[in-house]
């Protein structure tokens, strides 16, 4: 089976998706599954940047490290490349489905939408806030992760399901 693939995406990639790809990281690496796993932006304005200081230290608080991470922007490959591509919030989401190319293969979602009871819902963007809008974002990443992981699991048991 191929090993499945998931890029996650908010607006500058300096904040949401950089602490997703933290906490998807760490929970595959726990379970012992082997995920490819990215974020991009669909923003250019931090291009080449790292993680905001703020997303680094609570991703921190739990061990993970995020600041070898550079901000990117999504590109048509991605859709290609990735099995998922997980969006923040509604707006991000908008925008990957005006950017997939005709014949992309990644499965579009929410990162919410993982999460039982919160589908739908979008993460809260925590840049123009107070560090602890941080602490909110950083749990519904965790949470998404968790529901991620279970859907990674679930799909390896399955025969024929290679995402």
């Amino acid at each position: 089976m191929a090993e499945p693939s998931i890029l996650f995406v908010c607006l500058g990639n300096i904040c949401r998706s950089p602490l997703a790809e933290g906490a998807m990281r760490d929970a595959a690496r726990k379970a012992g599954l082997a995920i490819e796993i990215d974020s991009a932006g669909t923003g250019i304005w931090h291009l080449g940047e790292p993680p905001d200081p703020r997303a680094q230290e609570i991703a921190a608080r739990d061990g993970i490290d995020i600041s070898g991470l550079r901000a990117r922007q999504v590109t048509a490959q991605d859709f290609h490349r990735f099995d998922h591509i997980v969006a923040m919030d509604h707006d991000n989401l908008a925008n990957l489905r005006r950017i997939a190319p005709a014949d992309a293969h990644a499965r579009l979602s929410l990162m919410l939408d993982h999460v039982p009871g919160q589908e739908g819902q979008a993460v809260a963007d925590p840049y123009f806030g107070e560090s602890t809008g941080f602490d909110a974002t950083w749990r519904d990443m965790q949470a998404g992760a968790r529901g991620l992981l279970a859907m990674f699991l679930a799909a390896r048991t399955r025969p024929g399901d290679g995402r």
